[in-house]
């Protein structure tokens, strides 16, 4: 079996039947028992477990010296997608490869549809994969490129047809059996390999930054079909991407990964609000994030003076003591320009304005070499670069990291 990778996933297909090899995604989820032994279930125990169609416990992957992934954990609920999100080199697709039977574990287990796979080779495990290059076969045509998964799997003839019919009637494009790869756009090959991959009925689909090859009008209405199949098909899905807007908008349930770690699981709402470092702030959305120290706490309001030379007011969810080093992380989205009423207010000189149409993003010094970023709705004039200016947000609108960069809880 290949070893572990950590760039892009690409697949390399046959046509001799199990002739498959691949350098594929990454997935991930959590789960039970750490031991290489899995005791029996109970009944109650097997009926938990048949909830999460992929279980990953404790996985850790390595290239020789290198540990590329450590001490993974994730339980990926049936029929809901999940997103791995990361930079390159975070191990996101090193997991995807390692759930679809590409990549050897070093440590920990991996079960699919409450079967313990580790051992298991690819072409056992009933996954369904979507890679960024397509990986269709030029010289087939679509009906057969669609079907190749069900032909060695000894499917009838006249049960190929319907469900390779029904499948490209999924995805939009009925009637395109006899053309050849070659003859349709890239959105279109596109579709015709998440064809090819629901076409079995799959108890996972995983894909591998399939989008990235697309232009952006391309790329929107993609996840959008992808989402949407999704959930007709009631298929779990994880998905590797690298790009926030993906994850955020098709997402279930986000995993951010940084240097082989998790760095926070929750939903986008939970992963954007309320960030559990600063890694997460930054990457997800590019937060800003102040530095400063606790000046005194009346209740939850704790006061902060900023690096920046400003006072800010945020709410805590502890005690802190004066003198305690923190950052306040408040999103671009939650501060407003102009005239402000809200309860914190910050003095500041515009040094860039980026016009959006309907908003504009503003990059504004606020005094100690410290630049926030806003991005407003505009129902007026805009700012440009040297006007004074305000900016405010409510003490309830941003978290509050530790000195180690952790949100503090």
């Amino acid at each position: 079996m290949p070893g572990p990778s950590s760039g892009t996933g690409s697949l390399k297909v046959h046509d001799d039947i199990g002739e498959t090899s691949a350098v594929a995604p990454q997935p991930v989820l959590a789960g039970v028992s750490a031991g290489r032994e899995i005791a029996p279930r109970s009944r109650t125990g097997q009926a938990a477990a048949e909830e999460h169609t992929v279980v990953l416990t404790d996985v850790a992957i390595a290239y020789g010296k290198f540990t590329a992934v450590r001490n993974f954990s994730l339980s990926v609920q049936k029929g809901s997608f999940v997103t791995l999100l990361g930079p390159s080199g975070c191990g996101k697709t090193t997991i995807l490869r390692a759930i679809a039977g590409l990549v050897d574990i070093a440590d920990g287990e991996i079960s699919i549809g409450g079967r313990r796979v580790d051992d298991v080779p690819i072409n056992k495990r009933n996954i369904g994969l979507v890679f960024q290059n397509y990986a269709l076969f030029p010289h087939k045509s679509v009906f057969d490129n669609v079907a190749f998964g069900l032909k060695y799997r000894n499917v009838a003839k006249p049960e190929i047809k319907r469900r390779v019919g029904k499948a490209l009637e999924m995805v939009r494009l009925p009637g395109s059996e006899k053309k050849l790869p070659s003859q349709l756009s890239g959105g279109q090959q596109q579709r015709i390999a998440l064809a090819r991959a629901i076409v079995f009925e799959p108890t996972v689909l995983l894909l591998d930054e399939p989008l990235s090859a697309l232009d952006a009008n391309m790329r929107e209405e993609m996840r959008i079909e992808i989402k949407k199949i999704q959930k007709a098909t009631g298929i779990t899905a994880i998905f590797v991407t690298h790009d926030q807007e993906e994850a955020l908008s098709m997402s279930d349930q986000i995993v951010v990964m940084n240097a082989g770690v998790v760095e926070q699981i929750g939903s986008p709402e939970q992963v954007y609000e309320s960030p559990a470092s600063a890694f997460v702030a930054d990457f997800l959305g590019k937060a800003n994030v102040l530095p400063g120290v606790v000046a005194s706490v009346d209740g939850l309001v704790a006061t902060i003076n900023l690096s920046a030379g400003q006072t800010v007011r945020a709410l805590s969810p502890r005690a802190m003591p004066a003198g305690e080093h923190v950052a306040v992380v408040v999103r671009p989205q939650k501060l407003v320009v102009g005239s402000t009423t809200a309860g914190n207010r910050l003095s500041g000189r515009v040094v860039s304005t980026s016009y959006l149409g309907s908003s504009a993003v503003y990059e504004i010094d606020i005094g100690q070499d410290t630049t926030i970023r806003a991005n407003t709705i505009l129902n007026g004039g805009i700012m440009r670069e040297g006007d004074a200016v305000d900016v405010g947000f409510e003490p309830g609108g941003c978290v509050l990291l530790d000195d180690a960069g952790r949100r503090i809880v």
